[in-house]
């Protein structure tokens, strides 16, 4: 199964501030700017090309926290699976929309190739670390917001190993924004 990461860091690297909050993503940049036909930075293309997601608890409970409409859900039908050994089930909002797992996540791969899935996105900092260190990610496409937060919640945690990064290609949007992407290579 093919593993990929697409995710928004600040231009110093943080996915969140320290309590978790990702408002500062929808205040950076230019947005007078005209972004043309591709308004979402290829976000949209990108969830085509997937057909599940893998997501940490964290990230479950910032997304519950927004309250989103059927409109506002950005994920469409994609199946999603929530990693968490502490919560069994969905907050209510999420019910229908999430899968919770709790074993381990070469198992759940397995399970997902069995299932037939090809493409998983994985989302979120300790989840994405963990993928990394198992050896599982593909490729990374990371734009960087224009702000700096000073501190927060880092994109990467501690690796077991250094990770080469291959094959970049590095995209400037009219907003201000710069989106890298990079096959990954284990060392």
């Amino acid at each position: 199964m093919k593993c990929s990461v697409c995710i928004a860091t600040s231009a110093d690297g943080y996915i969140a501030t320290i309590d978790g909050g990702v408002d500062w993503l929808h205040s950076a940049g230019n947005s007078e700017a005209d972004m043309g036909d591709n308004p979402d930075m290829g976000f949209s293309a990108y969830m085509a090309s997937v057909d599940c997601m893998i997501m940490g608890r964290k990230c479950m409970e910032m997304i519950s926290s927004m309250n989103l409409t059927p409109e506002q859900w950005p994920y469409g039908d994609t199946h999603i699976v929530v990693l968490s050994h502490t919560i069994k089930t969905p907050p209510v909002n999420l019910k229908g929309k999430v899968e919770m797992f709790s074993g381990e996540i070469t198992d759940l791969v397995k399970k997902l190739e069995k299932k037939g899935l090809k493409h998983a996105y994985i989302d979120g900092g300790s989840t994405i670390t963990s993928f990394l260190n198992l050896k599982l990610i593909d490729e990374m496409t990371i734009t960087r917001a224009p702000v700096l937060l000073g501190g927060g919640i880092p994109l990467f945690g501690e690796l077991d190993s250094p990770i080469k990064l291959i094959n970049s290609k590095a995209t400037a949007f009219a907003n201000d924004f710069i989106q890298v992407e990079y096959r990954v290579n284990y060392l």
